[in-house]
């Protein structure tokens, strides 16, 4: 079974480290991109910061992502 993973601002995604999932702050677009492409191979599932979202863009390959509401 594969990770579950979360990019974004720190201070919105710390707390996801409590339920197991692999939190990789990043809280400009540069640091985001480089989360990205980063990524373990395991991971499946990304979460994404709205402003996450934002940088990356919808036509991205990898991993299933979904994004935090605002």
């Amino acid at each position: 079974m594969g990770r579950i993973a979360a990019i974004g601002e720190s201070v919105r995604i710390q707390g996801l480290a409590l339920v197991g999932v692999l939190v990789l702050p990043a809280d400009d677009d540069t640091q985001i991109l480089a989360s990205w492409s980063d990524l373990p191979p395991d991971v499946e599932v990304v979460i994404l910061t709205t402003r996450a979202g934002e940088v990356l863009g919808r036509d991205r390959a990898g991993p299933l992502t979904v994004v935090m509401p605002p």
